[in-house]
Parts: structure tokens; sequence; C-alpha cells
């Protein structure tokens, strides 16, 4: 198997960690506007700044509560 050079490993890598700087921006924005969340509010954000890409799929997925009346 062939090693990968520099440039190919950013090229693989660069789109996964802004993808992830892009979701996390959002779901924080998200859960600090919003006016109820699934739980204390201080532990969603926790979750998404230290649980990186998956932090902020679990917000948008169980953290955010429905505005349905």
């Amino acid at each position: 198997m062939d090693h990968l050079s520099n440039t190919q490993l950013v090229s693989i890598i660069a789109p996964i960690v802004l993808l992830q700087v892009v979701l996390m921006i959002i779901a924080l924005v998200v859960c600090i506007r919003a006016e109820e969340t699934n739980g204390p509010r201080w532990m969603w954000l926790l979750i998404i700044v230290c649980g990186s890409l998956i932090g902020s799929i679990l917000f948008f997925i169980i953290g955010r509560r429905s505005t349905s009346s």
C-alpha cells in the first residue's frame, strides 16, 4: 500500500474539519438562541464543544425541543 503524501492527507482531512467547525458554530448559535432545550443549556453547550462532530449532531437530533403546541 502506498503512503499518502502530506498534500493528499490535507485534501482528505480539510473538508471534514471544515464541516465540523461550521456545524459546531451553527449548533452553538441555535442552542444559545433556543428558548428551551431538552436538558440544561449548559450541558448541551459542553456536549457541542467537547463532542466535536458527534456533539453537534446529537444536539440537532436530541437536544432541540419541538415548538409544537
